[in-house]
This record gives structure tokens, C-alpha cells and sequence, in this order.
């Protein structure tokens, strides 16, 4: 059977995506094999497409790191899973030319949960990757506590948009970044201090909000020397968390007793589950922008390159 794709025949801009007829595979022991109804798009997509060998992705290749759809067939030894169930996750990148701008995708089942209820499909695809890589960093690294005061970098991007709400829900007090056109996202996201970065030091606001105490814990998703700027406004013995390597002066680290964290997603049923509990409570929602025709992805690749935007572009298959 084949099935359709939008593929990559070379490393190169946005343009290298093109439709394309792949076969679809059978489900070995432990896989699922997976109808896509919606794919997410994210900025390690864009990454790959320029050029993936870092991440050891042999061409043609299919990208795309996100999916809600529903269970085709199942292989042998699968038990928790059947055909028809709803379910979303985030396949592997490394190694990984197979990805999820397809009608089909070919996955381990131990890495795969059942959707959220209260979630379509194109909003649960919003939410593997970017709410997982916000999970793992607030949660699970910077274990944010209540009553603890967080500064989240881009907090109106795709991950950033999913750390204010999952801080908020923490109990912390949550300050957040973003330009002068994302100010009223970051408020309805739930941030209880919105930074406009371009009319203002990040580090001044911070010890305003905070009276001069600073921040327990940061939370970069940004990358560059962000991570260097930031720790003169974290309290002695704070934490820092960075999805990209951390640039600038970290002397402060050895200074004030500063915990830093690399965060980059492993793939996981648990986490997926966790994050679940609490979109189904209302406490977490995903930050969607424009849903697009799978044809149409150049376009999501073009925002992406740029660096900038808010929350999530969803690639929409039926």
C-alpha cells in the first residue's frame, strides 16, 4: 500500500519538501502502526531539513516529530493498545528518516499514550514534543514548587507557551518574556509578569517583580547567551534549565551554587500520560497558530526558519 508524504531528497530550505508516494510498512513485534491525522511542526524539523546528518537521517527522508492519530494495526505482542484507539506521541528523531508528515507512521509502542479527551486531533498533535520538553525542564529538572518565582524565556513559543501554564500550575509565580505583539498571550497563557524583552532589560524587570530577591529557577528557550545573561538575577543555589547549549559567562554557576540542566526530549509513555492528567483537568492547553493541508508545509518551514512566532503550526492530513 502506498500512502502520501511530503519528503526531502537533499539537505536545503523549505523548498526540499515535496509530495511524494511512500509504501507503508507492516507493525513488527512491539510496533503500532498509525493513521496520522495531524502532525506538529517544530524548529528541530527545520533543523533536520537544512541539514540532518548531526542526527543521522539518511535520504529520502520523511521529517516531522509529532502526532495524533489512530491505531491502524498493532504487532504482534502489543497488548495495550488496538485498532481505532485515539493516541499521540513523538517519534524518535535520531536514526529516524520516517517521521510524521505522512498519512502513516511506523512507531514503538512503548513510547505511544492514549490522547487526551478533551483534545481533536490537531490540538493534541500541538502537544508531544514542545509539552513534553516543558514537562521534563518545570517539572522533572527545575521540580518548581509552590511558592517558588520563575523567569521562562520565550514564553510565548512552542515550548515556552507550555512551561508558563505548567509552571502556573505548580503553584509558582510565574514571570515570562516575549516581544510587544505576545504580551497578551503571555497573560492569557496565565504569566503573572509579562517581560516585553524589546522595551525593556529582562534583568531590571526581574528585580523589580522580585523586589531584588531574583528568581529560584530559570527556564531558557531561547538559546545564544541568554543562559549567561540570566544567572546574575538567580537566587544562590537556583536552577537553570536550557533546551539548547548555553551560551555567555556561566561563572556565576560556581559563584552561587547554581544547578544547570541540559534538556533534550527522550521518548517516553509516562510523560505523555502525566501531561494528560493535567490537559484533561484544564489546567494545560496547547498554544495553536494556523493549522495547515500537509501539501502546505513549506509554509510552516518558512515561519519556522525565522526564529520567532507563537505557539504551534499544525499540519492538518484528513
Amino acid at each position: 500500500m502506498k500512502a502520501r508524504a511530503m519528503v526531502i531528497h537533499r539537505f536545503g530550505g523549505p523548498e526540499e519538501l515535496k509530495p511524494a508516494q511512500i509504501d507503508v510498512p507492516d507493525p513488527g513485534p512491539g510496533q503500532l502502526l498509525v493513521r496520522v491525522m495531524a502532525s506538529g511542526t517544530n524548529p528541530v524539523d527545520a533543523k533536520i531539513r537544512a541539514n540532518g546528518t548531526w542526527a543521522g537521517i539518511e535520504l529520502p527522508a520523511v521529517l516531522g516529530a509529532d502526532v495524533s492519530g489512530v491505531v491502524e494495526k498493532a504487532g504482534a505482542g502489543v497488548t495495550e493498545f488496538r485498532e481505532g484507539d485515539e493516541v499521540y506521541y513523538t517519534p524518535e528523531i535520531y536514526g529516524n528518516s520516517r517521521g510524521s508528515y505522512a498519512d502513516y507512521n511506523l512507531v514503538e509502542a512503548a513510547v505511544v499514550a492514549h490522547k487526551p479527551k478533551t483534545l481533536n486531533h490537531v490540538e493534541a498533535a500541538a502537544v508531544p514534543l514542545a509539552g513534553g520538553t516543558a514537562w521534563e525542564a518545570i517539572v522533572r529538572r527545575l521540580a518548581v514548587r509552590l511558592g517558588e518565582t520563575v523567569l521562562i524565556h520565550g514564553g510565548a513559543g512552542g515550548v515556552g507557551s507550555f512551561a508558563v501554564q505548567i509552571a502556573k500550575a505548580s503553584g509558582a509565580r510565574v514571570l515570562a518574556t516575549a516581544s510587544t505583539a505576545n504580551q497578551s498571550t503571555l497573560r492569557e497563557l496565565g504569566a503573572d509578569a509579562p517581560i516585553d524583552y524589546k522595551k525593556e532589560d529582562f534583568g531590571d524587570a526581574v528585580k523589580r517583580e522580585t523586589n531584588g530577591a531574583g528568581v529560584h529557577a530559570v527556564f531558557d528557550c531561547h538559546g545564544g547567551d541568554l543562559a549567561g545573561k540570566s544567572l546574575h538575577i538567580i537566587r544562590p543555589f537556583g536552577r537553570i534549565a536550557c533546551i539548547l547549549p548555553p551560551g555567555g559567562d556561566l561563572r556565576l554557576l560556581y559563584v552561587k551554587n547554581l544547578t544547570l540542566h541540559g534538556v533534550f526530549l527522550t521518548r517516553e509513555r509516562k510523560r505523555l500520560e502525566e501531561m494528560s492528567t493535567l490537559i484533561n483537568q484544564g489546567k494545560m492547553r496547547p498554544l495553536v497558530t494556523d493549522v495547515l493541508p500537509l501539501e502546505e508545509v513549506q509554509k510552516a518551514h518558512e515561519r519556522l526558519d525565522t526564529g520567532h512566532g507563537r505557539g504551534k503550526i499544525v499540519l492538518r492530513m484528513s
